[in-house]
């Protein structure tokens, strides 16, 4: 059987998914595809065909709450695709308004230049440090770098928070096995859904890229270091990851035990009961568990964020401890990253330390993301260190600048660059490193985390971000070259272009990071400000080399 398009007349017919070439077809500016679950029509607008809410797993409702993800039901007739769903349930962060959400948020978007063909396929997992955000966040638009690139673009919700990492065994899954991180468990199901569905929409399903930042690109890495996605996944691009480690950014399997069984008291039910709570009151209840401050917490553990938790299957091992991933890497940062939680949209607002003493107490606090009992020894010792790599590279010394720095390298800067060191030392594949260092406009400053993401899908003009970001020539220009390197990427494992420098693979003894961005707009350099990451090193902090 030939599924053609919604104005043919066949609406009703039964969706068929068959190993010929699928019809694609075209009705003024709509344009319909065949998925795995039935035909959905997608809306031309200029160089590129957009997606826009196409189901990839059902609705993870009722009993499908905590449990995992399963395939979208099949559909008849032509779905349209033509807007984006609600984001997945998640509660407000400071300055981070949410749009509505729901629990149906199991939805992909995709962008392609042309249905026919096989591109290279660019699946972005958005950020937010795993309980917030969403890909059809107007940042994450995939048209630009879809249509410049020639990819096809792909960005997806998954579950978060309280409904998205966590483990307890009394939710273990009766098909699956798994009782944790349904959404982790979401990814690999839409990059499965990619793999099935890429030539549908003119992707090479053989050549699949994973980008993501921050917990999207942490999540790139340990996805990358799965064997269920061995071969699936062809390479990576790993932007600002904070690697899942407890007690910073991970609840320890027995906290999160802890936590789910306090949440079911006092919702007056079970931990199996809470698949039927009002999901209000279950993200209410799991906040309230984590909203003093972190020496009076049932748990020690989730400190900053709750990501993904040790579970032997969806997340083996922490990544510092597994092997490097058999994958090329291309390892993106920003030059100051700590400026996202010091300038003046943080979602975590503190004001900047004005004198030696609230400098002092601003920087023990950081330390205490890992470090529990970090007292003012630790704390002055990290100010001395930091002074001192200020003043022999003569830069600044003030208070909000010696803040920003360690709040970047702490959970940051320090793992990417020694995580860097270490794929080059015993990787098997190349791993190139890049530093974002384009700065943002006053009253923000520096180059902050999550700076990177406006100028990957050339979203820095849009109304509510040309203000920080910038809208010129030069910004124009960056975000040309990071989408052309990342493109160059995807498609030959090498982020080369005729526009740069030349840009070997990493080699922590010689230059060959490129900063992209500031007076030179790119150029290759030794890895920036390293005297001062010693200190997390003598530290003990991971990743030890």
């Amino acid at each position: 059987m030939t599924s053609q398009p919604e104005a043919a007349g066949v609406r009703g017919a039964p969706a068929l998914v068959t190993a010929e070439p699928r019809p694609r077809a075209t009705t003024g500016s709509r344009v319909v595809v065949h998925t795995s679950g039935g035909l959905v029509a997608g809306e031309r607008a200029g160089a590129v065909t957009a997606f826009r809410g196409v189901p990839y797993a059902r609705a993870p409702l009722g009993e499908l709450r905590l449990a995992s993800p399963r395939p979208p039901l099949p559909w008849r007739g032509v779905r349209p695709a033509l807007r984006f769903t609600d984001v997945s349930f998640q509660s407000a962060v400071p300055n981070r308004p949410v749009p509505p959400s729901s629990e149906d948020s199991l939805y992909a978007n995709v962008w392609t230049p042309d249905p026919h063909g096989s591109r290279p396929v660019l699946v972005y997992i958005h950020g937010g440090g795993w309980q917030a955000g969403a890909g059809s966040m107007p940042t994450y638009d995939g048209a630009r770098p879809a249509g410049r690139g020639d990819l096809v673009v792909v960005t997806f919700n998954y579950r978060l928070g309280v409904l998205g990492f966590g483990l307890h065994e009394d939710l273990t899954d009766p098909e699956t096995g798994h009782c944790a991180n349904w959404g982790l468990q979401d990814q690999q199901a839409l990059l499965h859904w990619v793999h099935a569905n890429a030539a549908s929409f003119g992707g090479d399903p053989g050549n699949i890229t994973v980008c993501g930042t921050s917990a999207g690109g942490a999540s790139a890495w340990q996805l990358a270091l799965l064997p269920e996605l061995r071969g699936l996944i062809r390479r990576i691009v790993s932007i600002s990851p904070s690697h899942v480690t407890p007690p910073a950014t991970s609840l320890t399997p027995g906290d999160a035990r802890t936590a789910y069984e306090a949440v079911a008291r006092r919702l007056g039910t079970t931990v199996t009961g809470l698949r039927g709570v009002p999901a209000a009151a279950l993200a209410g209840a799991w906040e309230e568990i984590f909203a003093a401050p972190p020496k009076r917490r049932i748990v020690g553990s989730g400190r900053w964020y709750r990501g993904p938790v040790l579970d032997g299957r969806t997340m083996p091992g922490y990544d510092h401890l597994l092997p490097t991933p058999e994958v090329p890497v291309l390892s993106i940062h920003t030059s100051t990253e700590g400026s996202f939680y010091t300038g003046p949209s943080s979602p975590q607002p503190e004001p900047a330390p004005r004198d030696e003493a609230e400098l002092r107490r601003a920087v023990r606090s950081v330390l205490r993301l890992v470090e529990p009992d970090a007292g003012d020894d630790i704390a002055d010792a990290c100010l001395g260190a930091y002074r001192t790599a200020a003043r022999d590279e003569s830069l600044p010394g003030d208070p909000l600048t010696l803040w920003t720095e360690i709040w970047g390298d702490a959970l940051f800067r320090h793992q990417i660059v020694r995580f860097a060191e270490r794929h080059a030392r015993h990787g098997r594949t190349a791993l190139y490193a890049m530093e974002f260092a384009h700065p943002v406009r006053s009253p923000h400053f520096g180059t902050p985390h999550e700076a990177t993401s406006p100028f990957l899908f050339g979203t820095h003009r849009l109304p509510q971000l040309i203000d920080v970001f910038g809208g010129g020539r030069t910004e124009r220009l960056l975000s040309d070259l990071l989408i052309d390197a990342v493109a160059a990427f995807a498609r030959t494992s090498r982020p080369g272009t005729a526009d740069l420098p030349d840009w070997p693979p990493f080699n922590p003894g010689a230059p060959s990071t490129l900063v992209l961005g500031g007076p030179a707009i790119a150029g290759v350099v030794r890895t920036p400000r390293l005297a001062q990451l010693g200190f997390w090193d003598a530290a003990g902090w991971t990743p030890r080399l």
